[in-house]
């Protein structure tokens, strides 16, 4: 027996970027459940900030901007972010009446029948004309592999499983990445932990003043050029440098935030540099990262040669009917939302008939 289901658009994920694009589909005319769907993997609202760890409170958070026709007011600063977020979430897909299906694994999207595409779920099967792919990166999160990885006796564990700085008390933990949440990390383990070490591969840098939209649009610029020559994207955030506010600098001051160039192998008591350096260590916390999670794209054959996607605007430009949102210079929140109401917008185009631009 048949179980396909049709549909205009099948929206991947829920997130900021899914969610914008659903709003302006739903703007724009489609009406869910009959011209498209929306399908996310995550047991509740709040795409990937709801897995964030307690301590990562909404004051803490790096640049996030409100969902397309609603804003976020009144979130208590000191609050968890993966609260805020998910109840704001939660109370926008019912506003706009998104009807998300959740939770529903996207295991492949294939070439159909009479130009559509075949979304291949854990719910079934979906036939669409479009697929805006929200799929962000949270489910990918990168380690690095180096020499002795493997002999390690102290535990390893990625940012995407830090459960909050008690858990390190009285430990001595190296923390590896030059981002956002490696310097979040250190400073709260600071005060719990016997000794921290800091290593990224590059000297970090920090930006003075507000994370304001301007700076945010710069970066994103900054990244598109990279998905049009189809290499594999780097975070808006990892262009946008560190924000240098006061918290930052008493961290410089204190200490905490000393940077060291990376080891040059693991051993099982701790890490050594090639010049003999050797720092003793109970725990390598990995805050590497994360990657694109876009292996259900694989049957459409988009990757180019570089690795990544090639992208114009949302549109993969091996095949117009799938669109990237928060992939590349839309993986900020500002430009996820910038990226579903283009997305929308050349999909209008494309379901009818009009020329899509190459």
């Amino acid at each position: 027996m048949n179980n396909t289901r049709e549909v205009d658009v099948v929206v991947i994920g829920a997130g900021q970027a899914g969610l914008a694009g659903a709003y302006h589909l739903r703007r724009t005319g489609f009406e869910p459940e009959r011209d498209f769907v929306v399908l996310d993997h995550a047991p509740a609202p709040g795409g990937a900030w709801q897995f964030r760890w307690p301590s990562l409170t909404y004051g803490k958070v790096h640049g996030m901007h409100a969902l397309p026709g609603m804003e976020l007011t009144d979130a208590d600063p000191a609050r968890p972010s993966a609260e805020v977020i998910a109840e704001y979430f939660a109370a926008y897909e019912l506003a706009f009446d998104l009807r998300v299906r959740r939770p529903v694994d996207v295991k492949a999207v294939r070439e159909g029948e009479g130009g559509r595409l075949l979304v291949e779920t854990s719910d079934g099967t979906w036939s669409t004309r479009a697929v805006i792919n929200a799929t962000g990166t949270w489910d990918r999160p990168f380690w690095p592999r180096y020499p002795g990885q493997e002999t390690f006796r102290g535990r390893q564990l990625h940012t995407a499983q830090y459960p909050g700085p008690e858990e390190f008390a009285g430990l001595r933990v190296v923390v590896v990445g030059g981002g956002a949440s490696g310097t979040q990390h250190l400073m709260e383990l600071a005060p719990y932990a016997a000794a921290t070490t800091w290593v990224t591969r590059r000297p970090p840098v920090f930006r003075e003043g507000p994370f304001s939209e301007d700076v945010g649009r710069a970066a994103v610029a900054l990244v598109e050029e990279r998905v049009r020559q189809g290499l594999p994207p780097k975070s808006v955030v990892s262009v946008t440098g560190l924000p240098l506010n006061d918290t930052i600098r008493q961290a410089i001051t204190d200490g905490v935030l000393d940077r060291r160039p990376m080891f040059d192998r693991i051993t099982p008591t701790g890490v050594d540099w090639n010049d003999g350096r050797h720092v003793d260590a109970d725990v390598i916390l990995w805050a590497t990262g994360f990657r694109a999670a876009i292996d259900h794209l694989a049957p459409l054959k988009l990757r180019e040669p570089g690795g990544g996607i090639r992208v114009e605007g949302t549109r993969a430009v091996a095949d117009p009917r799938v669109h990237l949102v928060g992939y590349g210079p839309s993986a900020s929140t500002i430009g996820a939302n910038r990226a579903g109401r283009a997305a929308v917008r050349d999909i209008r185009r494309l379901l009818a008939g009009e020329p899509v631009a190459v």
